[in-house]
């Protein structure tokens, strides 16, 4: 009789015990699944914190311009961080790098042609006025990145004191600093400066930026056409000839000349000056 109860005894302890380690058991995964939407939680906005860092971290920018002149152009670099609206805005003359010949006389750009001449670094009449420029392609960087580009401008202007129109021009120049950063470049320096600038993009899967000059707009009112069909027309030549000597018969005859001169002149395509944008 006591070793049955006994028995009873262990068994319903065995049984209890059963029962609080399967209640426990099943509580641990249930407090974990309640864990774990917080975790995940916790993770997307980690991820997500790291997608913006990482996509405002490019906040620095240089942008390869090229701009008209009175010889074939100039191909220089802009540089800084952008706007507010992750722009550019108006640069001033000391985000300006380029290569070019001392001073602004046309005297030694001649001699550069053939002999190198002493060079001058940075900003050049007519860089920082978007008026006069032909292309522009920019790439942003991170400011390490940039960093590490002024340091090495700042190197390349004291190892470049000469200008040559082939050896080592302009082109030349923006090019070492587009190599620095990881880009390709034409091949030939010896091209103008707005296609250097529409290769350099093309090279490296960019899209670059033409901006219509003044005389590119010029095509738009075509004056010298207007100007020469319209000159004969309105000339009253007719009515002239019979006002002095309506019996004088060689008279008669200055009128159909004209008017077959104004037939000429309105018959003619006017030419149509060739807009300065190349692409």
């Amino acid at each position: 009789m006591q070793a049955n109860k006994k028995l009873s005894f262990k068994t319903g302890f065995l049984a209890v015990l059963c029962a609080v380690v399967m209640s426990w058991g099943l509580s641990v995964p249930q407090a974990n699944a309640q864990e774990n939407p917080h975790e995940s939680a916790q993770a997307a906005s980690a991820a997500s914190n790291a997608t913006a860092a990482k996509s405002s971290a490019k906040r620095y920018f240089v942008e390869f311009r090229s701009r008209s002149a009175l010889s074939y152009g100039h191909a220089f670099l802009v540089h800084g961080k952008l706007n507010a609206q992750g722009d550019v805005g108006q640069v001033s003359r000391n985000q300006v790098a380029g290569l070019h010949p001392f001073s602004e006389s046309s005297i030694p750009w001649s001699v550069g042609h053939v002999v190198p001449v002493i060079a001058e670094h940075g900003w050049t009449d007519g860089d920082t006025e978007d008026e006069y420029i032909t292309a522009r392609y920019r790439v942003l960087l991170t400011e390490p990145e940039y960093r590490d580009m002024l340091a090495f401008v700042d190197g390349l202007n004291k190892r470049t004191p000469m200008w040559h129109a082939v050896m080592y021009n302009c082109e030349t120049y923006i090019g070492d600093v587009a190599k620095h950063i990881g880009l390709k470049t034409p091949s030939s320096t010896l091209i103008f400066p707005d296609e250097y600038i529409k290769t350099l993009a093309d090279l490296n899967g960019g899209t670059v930026r033409t901006v219509p000059t003044a005389s590119a707009a010029a095509p738009a009112k075509p004056k010298p056409a207007t100007a020469t069909a319209r000159k004969p027309a309105a000339t009253p030549a007719a009515a002239k000839p019979a006002t002095p000597a309506a019996a004088r018969p060689a008279a008669t005859t200055k009128p159909a000349a004209s008017a077959a001169s104004s037939k000429t002149a309105a018959a003619t395509p006017a030419v149509q000056p060739e807009p300065t944008v190349r692409y």
